[in-house]
């Protein structure tokens, strides 16, 4: 449920300064004249309007149904009046040799000096159709795009297998001309910036500006480098599976999802959904799956290079401010589909780190360094993160909890099917026997009993991995979550983003919680205001340690805030992805709905047999993914104010703060991403069975633009994700 307002203070402490006041109007278009409520009037910014009602809109709930009866939406990044934003970089623009790349996510600006420094910024994946639809306008080449999906027609559902294809096959050279092209559209980019005058931003081009992409090494020599214990498996000459025989030299990352920043001035990015374009699955020795295991489908975009699975799904530290850094993957950190990175560095004490991996079922991994901070920005504790040990979180009921050592004598106690969420684990197999002949696989556990009789065959992780000592920690960091699984980790919500408050304690967003062929989360942990499983719209969950040390081994978690409609006991957002914290302790929330769920029509809240209609088909009432502050202290402190809200069929990602917090950078990624270029200014007009703050029913007629040409804007124009940033136009700071 919505955290009680007294309850968000307690957890919050005094870490929170005083908010100042301003004034409440809107900037929205065709927002209705109403009372202020008294409660908004005291406030750092005037709320937009979203398509939603809320009870922190200012507008009385009687007025409610009038006030939203008909609503248009802007294919725009919209902020309230007194607000502006500047495009920063979009895809295509020029950085260093290359450009910047497709689908920016996390960013993280590291000051060199006054009003200047570095922006890091993660290229996550390709939106098929815009990036296709789009690509000779906005790059000025043409790819063999319609051989390739020709091929691919006349290969069937299993795709063309490109790796074993002779060099002499012409579509070989295509599709290699395309994947080249779609990863270096890829991985991370660094620009380097310069604040003007009247707050506005330039770009200074210096020669720390790079692109650090999907193929950097394949033909420059700007292999990434690995440190930890998959080193041993790098470089094994035979093994089960595919070994590249690069060593640990890596060609590339990709996948690059959200991240975090030291305070030594390195940023860290997380790999997450790799195995989009490379297989997951590992063998028990911790090789790869053959290339071949995952063909090439206009995805799979490692297949025609032979690129190892093993290698990704990793965290890449980079030095923004070294031009000559393309990289380090920290092995002992985890391979999963990491979406987040916290990390929290005192003086005297071991350096932790927290990520989460987003999946269904996915888990919170906390990395423990072996050896103690001796200064906090001293750029030598990049080494704590070369040795130390992963664990994964244990969430037990009662709001208590325990961190999990994924080492080789750690005991075998999957969770019950039956308390997950679609009543699926998926699980280490433990066969050492099967070899490259043989695909890699994974036990799918559905009943209980499966449970009692794997613990009988396996006893502890080190069972279910072969080799040396090195090599068996390797394979279990390779494996993590299957791993962390077999371990009993809680399966959660798709943990989307990790963030260390002022006071040390750690905020989680979890996405949704739904199940599907991976798994599910428990549903004990992840249930909706009125205890209901699954439920769609996410949580934001606050974790203590025990003693607020960051080795502890103990902790105590609790829910501050449960997306959904305010009607039904929701904060008023759905599906919260990352999360900012500011210097007053103030939280800033962006939301990933799905591309096809926004902005869908809810014509009626029943079905034809007059039952409710699930609430996962209800999340287009909430609009485009947006942008939320919810303060921490105050009157107001616990509720959730809407900030901002994204162009059409985009994410809201990657929000930072310049240390004045004058300026937020901002991602939107994919704009378009379902339509993809708006043509003519095509607009539809949908229904929504939508409900007040107290619960009126009443039809909402929404105005909806048909892709997207943001954010040039003009008609016809292609729709491009770019980095943004937003400033007061008083220049004052934001929060």
């Amino acid at each position: 449920m919505s955290i009680k307002r007294r309850d968000f203070l307690l957890l919050l402490g005094g870490a929170a300064s005083a908010i100042a006041l301003n004034s409440l109007q809107s900037c929205v278009p065709n927002q209705p004249k109403t009372t202020v409520a008294p409660e908004l009037k005291k406030f750092i910014f005037p709320p937009i309007k979203g398509p939603m009602p809320l009870a922190t809109d200012g507008i009385p709930p009687a007025q409610q149904q009038e006030a939203y009866k008909t609503y248009e939406v802007v294919d725009d990044l919209v902020l309230p009046e007194g607000f502006t934003y500047q495009v920063i970089a979009a895809w295509g623009d020029k950085v260093g040799d290359s450009r910047f790349g497709y689908n920016n996510d996390y960013l993280s600006f590291v000051e060199s000096g006054k009003d200047e420094g570095y922006l890091t910024v993660n290229f996550e994946y390709i939106s098929e159709i815009p990036w296709i639809q789009t690509y000779q306008q906005v790059i000025g080449k043409s790819l063999p795009f319609e051989e390739a999906i020709a091929a691919l027609k006349k290969a069937g559902k299993k795709g063309l297998n490109v790796f074993t294809l002779p060099d002499s096959n012409p579509i070989k050279a295509k599709i290699r001309e395309i994947c080249k092209e779609a990863l270096t559209d890829l991985g991370m980019g660094v620009i380097s910036l310069r604040r003007k005058a009247d707050g506005s931003w330039e770009r200074t081009f210096s020669k720390a500006d790079r692109r650090i992409t999907g193929i950097s090494g394949l033909e420059d020599g700007r292999y990434l480098k690995a440190t930890g214990p998959a080193v041993a498996i790098f470089n094994k000459k035979n093994g089960q599976g595919y070994i590249d025989q690069l060593g640990e030299r890596i060609i590339g990352t990709f996948a690059n999802c959200a991240g975090g920043t030291t305070p030594w001035g390195t940023v860290l990015s997380g790999e997450e959904n790799f195995q989009d374009q490379v297989p997951e699955a590992v063998y028990a020795d911790g090789t790869a799956a053959e290339p071949g295991t995952l063909n090439f489908k206009l995805d799979g975009l490692g297949n025609v290079f032979g690129l190892a699975g093993n290698k990704y799904g990793w965290i890449v530290e980079v030095d923004p401010a070294n031009p000559d850094d393309y990289g380090t993957k920290h092995t002992w950190l985890g391979r999963y589909r990491h979406e987040a990175v916290g990390i929290r560095v005192e003086a005297g004490k071991p350096l932790a780190f927290y990520s989460g991996c987003d999946r269904m079922g996915g888990h919170i991994y906390k990395f423990v360094s072996s050896e103690r901070v001796q200064q906090v920005t001293d750029k030598a504790n990049s080494k704590l993160l070369t040795n130390g040990m992963l664990y994964a979180a244990k969430f037990n009921p009662d709001g208590t909890g325990k961190w999990l050592p994924l080492k080789a004598d750690t005991a075998v106690a999957p969770d019950n099917p039956s308390d997950i969420v679609g009543n699926k684990i998926l699980l280490p197999n433990g066969d050492k026997t099967k070899g490259k002949n043989q695909k890699p696989t994974y036990l799918q556990a559905e009943k209980d009993e499966q449970i009692v009789e794997y613990k009988k065959q396996f006893k502890t992780l080190g069972e279910l991995y072969v080799g040396n000592d090195t090599e068996k920690q390797g394979a279990i960091l390779i494996d993590a979550h299957y791993a962390a699984n077999a371990a009993g980790a809680t399966c959660t919500a798709r943990p989307e983003d990790t963030e260390i408050a002022p006071d040390g304690s750690l905020y989680i967003c979890f996405t949704a919680g739904m199940s599907d062929e991976e798994g599910g989360p428990d549903k004990r942990i992840f249930k909706g205001p009125a205890g209901e499983t699954p439920y769609p719209y996410g949580w934001v969950m606050r974790l203590e340690e025990e003693n607020n040390e960051p080795d502890a081994l103990t902790f105590r978690w609790q829910m501050v805030a449960t997306g959904g409609e305010p009607v039904a006991g929701g904060v008023g957002f759905a599906n919260p992805d990352n999360i900012l914290i500011d210097r007053s302790g103030n939280l800033w929330i962006v939301t990933d709905m799905s591309t096809g769920s926004q902005n869908k029509a809810v014509n009626s809240r029943v079905d034809g047999n007059g039952k409710p209609v699930p609430q996962s088909k209800l999340v287009g009432v909430f609009g485009n993914n947006s942008i939320w502050y919810m303060p921490a202290t105050g009157e107001n402190a616990g509720k959730a104010y809407l900030f901002g809200y994204g162009p059409m069929e985009c994410e809201t990602s990657g929000p930072f703060f310049t240390q004045d917090q004058r300026t937020l950078f901002l991602s939107v990624q994919h704009p378009g991403e379902m339509n993809g270029t708006r043509q003519n200014m095509a607009t539809e007009t949908r229904k929504f069975a939508m409900l007040t703050v107290d619960g009126k029913e009443f039809v909402q007629t929404r105005k909806v633009p048909v892709g997207s040409n943001w954010p040039g804007k003009g008609a016809n124009e292609p729709p491009k994700p770019a980095v943004v940033a937003i400033r007061r136009t008083d220049f004052g700071a934001i929060a």
